[in-house]
């Protein structure tokens, strides 16, 4: 008989495991997904290109945000990590998938000298960033292109913990995440439905009240639909994600 549960990790770690095995895409357990996900690197993945979401490179080039020390949560192959580095931003960057990982270390090994160094970290976000570990913060700016709507519900409340121990006072929070309704994408089933059926289906979409709900503590400064960039373009765009921009309060 196990009586095991004592804590809130193992609360979340108990939650974690009502998922089918299939739908982990945020446990060390899913960094082999990940992996065969980014094996082809010839596939049709919007987010292959070799360029910076819009919506951060505005938030960063003409908005509010000067460079400081910065965080790059599922940072992939490792395209918006290596953009604030080559804008003066002393970067860690993080992800499951080993894959990941050596393709973004392979863009990094291309850049000319002077375009800044990312400090690229292969584990679980929340592991890295636990309090005295490695990337604990305090970070200037936390920025999340798509890492956020692979979590269960339950996970979100390790998100918020992580935001509020890593987030300097008056530090930024950039979010790209799957949009619900009209031209958006992923799932948009209850969360109780979720638990139900076992599985994320691909990820969850959110709408802007859920977003400036689950992130009320922090100030909004922006959140709108990304723009749709052509190929052409130097950056990235899809509008079937948000592009959301808080702010922590400073410290009075």
């Amino acid at each position: 008989m196990d009586r095991n549960v004592r804590t809130t990790d193992d609360v979340m770690t108990l939650m974690d495991g009502l998922f089918a095995p299939e739908a982990d895409r945020w446990t060390e357990g899913g960094a082999s997904w990940w992996d065969g996900f980014y094996a082809d690197r010839s596939k049709a993945v919007p987010f292959f290109v070799e360029k910076p979401d819009e919506s951060l490179d505005v938030a960063v080039r003409r908005g509010p945000i000067a460079p400081g020390r910065a965080l790059d949560l599922g940072c992939g192959p490792g395209r918006n990590a290596l953009h604030l580095a080559s804008l003066g931003f002393d970067v860690d960057a993080v992800d499951l998938s080993p894959a990941a990982i050596d393709w973004a270390r392979e863009r990094a090994a291309e850049k000319p000298a002077g375009a800044g160094e990312v400090r690229f970290h292969r584990g679980d976000a929340f592991a890295l960033t636990a309090p005295g570990a490695e990337l604990a913060g305090p970070y200037d700016l936390i920025n999340d292109s798509g890492c956020f709507h692979h979590l269960p519900p339950h996970r979100r409340i390790s998100y918020l913990a992580l935001l509020e121990r890593c987030l300097a006072p008056g530090g930024h929070f950039v979010l790209t995440c799957f949009a619900s309704g009209e031209g958006g994408m992923g799932s948009e089933l209850p969360d109780a439905e979720l638990y139900r059926t076992g599985g994320l289906h691909g990820g969850l979409a959110y709408s802007a009240e859920a977003l400036r709900d689950i992130f009320a503590e922090l100030t909004e400064i922006g959140l709108r639909r990304m723009n749709d960039e052509s190929p052409a373009s130097p950056l990235f765009g899809e509008s079937f994600l948000w592009a959301a921009h808080f702010r922590k309060a400073a410290q009075g």
